[in-house]
């Protein structure tokens, strides 16, 4: 490989080993300890800030949130607090930044008017001494360590993971996850590992070098990574791309779908997987250019990266890496440079 991209290839490879770090006795008992000090609070809804991929990272728990513990689930909006003044009432939420830097001053400003009101504020970040974990009542390190490329990779999936552990220590009221829960989160390490092991993407890369834009779709928790890969192609190739969920795709978008608009479709197991294998259906008898993300071959698909064949709300931690990998070949061959995008730092700040 060259120069460009060493960056963000590394950050890529490290994602197993940062896998079992969270995993660890000291990580995992961390995250232990903050869930069941959620679990006592019993909040009556859950309100979740971020931005960028930490946003895609909480939009996964919002979908944990929702189909594992039953709470309903709502997105801040941070202008509302800083532009507007307002001052929501949120003395019953449990309210959640995600953030890789923690030096947002907007989501840091979210969080304090929540305290203010009466929530149960947490910060989940990779910098336990930023300002927004700071601000938190509780808050949880994802130990990532440092990022090397702009476009974030490692971090993304660290959150996903400490958000995982978080919500289904919650439902487990103290923390603790049940044997055979640990069992299959414990065995993601080694699964991702086989899986960036797959080399697919380059033939893919130099299939979609002169792309003029592109799609990402999935369905349920398959709907954050679409969004997120959608966010690395503009990041590192600048690429238009547009994630949709699959049911929002069909609803309209369908029709901008030809052999000439790649389609990326995350088709996993479980109701949003076989929901997914219907659009991707549709989008054949489009004769759209579909490569699907997923354990097994879907009719209608011209190709596939393969991923292997984990419980639904663990799939995230996995289907993105191909994606990931994906994106940096795809910037290369387009002659770009992934580890430091024009225009993009990597800590943005917005009030």
């Amino acid at each position: 490989m060259s120069e460009r991209g060493q960056g963000m290839a590394a950050d890529i490879a490290e994602q197993p080993a940062g896998y079992a770090r969270l995993l660890d006795d000291e990580h995992a008992t961390a995250i232990a300890e903050v869930a069941a000090q959620v679990a006592a609070r019993r909040p009556r809804h859950v309100v979740f800030v971020g931005r960028g991929t930490s946003d895609h990272a909480a939009l996964y728990a919002a979908y944990l949130t929702e189909i594992r513990l039953g709470l309903p689930v709502a997105s801040a909006s941070p202008s509302a607090i800083t532009l507007f003044g307002a001052r929501p009432d949120l003395s019953d939420a449990l309210v959640i930044g995600v953030s890789q830097s923690g030096g947002s001053p907007d989501l840091t400003a979210v969080l304090d008017v929540a305290r203010a009101s009466g929530a149960l504020t947490l910060a989940v970040t990779n910098n336990p001494s930023s300002p927004l974990a700071t601000s938190a009542e509780l808050s949880i390190d994802v130990a990532a360590g440092h990022e090397r490329a702009v476009a974030a990779t490692k971090t993304y999936t660290a959150e996903l993971l400490a958000l995982l552990l978080l919500i289904e220590g919650v439902r487990a009221g103290d923390g603790r996850l049940p044997a055979e829960e640990r069992a299959a989160i414990a065995a993601l390490p080694e699964l991702a590992e086989k899986t960036l092991a797959d080399d697919g993407v380059t033939e893919l890369a130099r299939r979609y070098r002169f792309a003029a834009r592109m799609v990402t779709t999935g369905r349920g928790y398959a709907y954050p990574t679409a969004r997120e890969t959608a966010l690395k192609l503009m990041e590192t190739s600048y690429l238009p791309s547009l994630a949709f969920s699959g049911a929002d795709l069909l609803h309209g978008p369908l029709a901008m779908t030809d052999p000439d608009v790649p389609v990326l479709a995350v088709v996993g197991s479980g109701p949003g997987g076989q929901s997914m294998r219907d659009v991707v259906t549709r989008l054949g008898e489009r004769r759209a250019d579909v490569v699907t993300v997923g354990a097994e071959d879907v009719p209608g698909a011209a190709g596939r990266l393969a991923v292997p064949a984990v419980d639904e709300k663990y799939a995230p931690l996995l289907d993105i890496l191909p994606l990931q990998k994906l994106a940096l070949a795809l910037a290369l061959t387009r002659g770009e440079d992934p580890d430091a995008p024009r225009g993009l730092k990597k800590v943005t700040e917005t009030i």
